[in-house]
């Protein structure tokens, strides 16, 4: 499966951690996030994930400081449902639920473990199709 991940400079240690991960299972990783540590803006990222998981129709994952503010940017591009998960059961509702195609996480508030699990609990869980009304009206906002 190919997967678009994008980052800011907080979380450059995280991102290749899930890169590395996610190559070791046979998925192609795209990285387009930063691979330093000098500030940088993490719209830009969190954007360009989103156009990109759309126009594909495939998976993305942002990465910054709290995961909040790269959301929220890959959330402003049309059909991208960015869920900031923190848990494991955060993880599966957002694709059982919301079928979210974007997971966020924050790299200053959980540990690379629990966030390759979290990665792996993301894209292992199935949309549940009773929710497909309530998903149409959220790409329809």
């Amino acid at each position: 499966m190919k997967i678009f991940i994008g980052n800011d400079h907080a979380a450059v240690e995280m991102k290749n951690k899930i890169v590395e991960y996610l190559k070791e299972n046979g998925h192609d990783v795209i990285n387009i996030g930063t691979d330093g540590h000098d500030s940088v803006d993490y719209p830009d990222f969190g954007q360009e994930v989103a156009k990109k998981v759309v126009a594909e129709k495939t998976f993305g994952i942002v990465i910054c400081g709290s995961g909040i503010g790269i959301s929220i940017a890959a959330n402003k591009v049309k059909g991208a449902r960015a869920a900031l998960c923190y848990e494991d059961q955060g993880a599966i509702l957002a694709r059982q639920h919301n079928n979210a195609n974007i997971l966020a996480l924050g790299a200053r508030f959980i540990a690379n473990e629990k966030a390759i699990r979290l990665v792996d609990i993301f894209l292992n869980t199935q949309f549940e199709e009773r929710h497909k009304n309530r998903v149409e009206k959220l790409n329809n906002q």
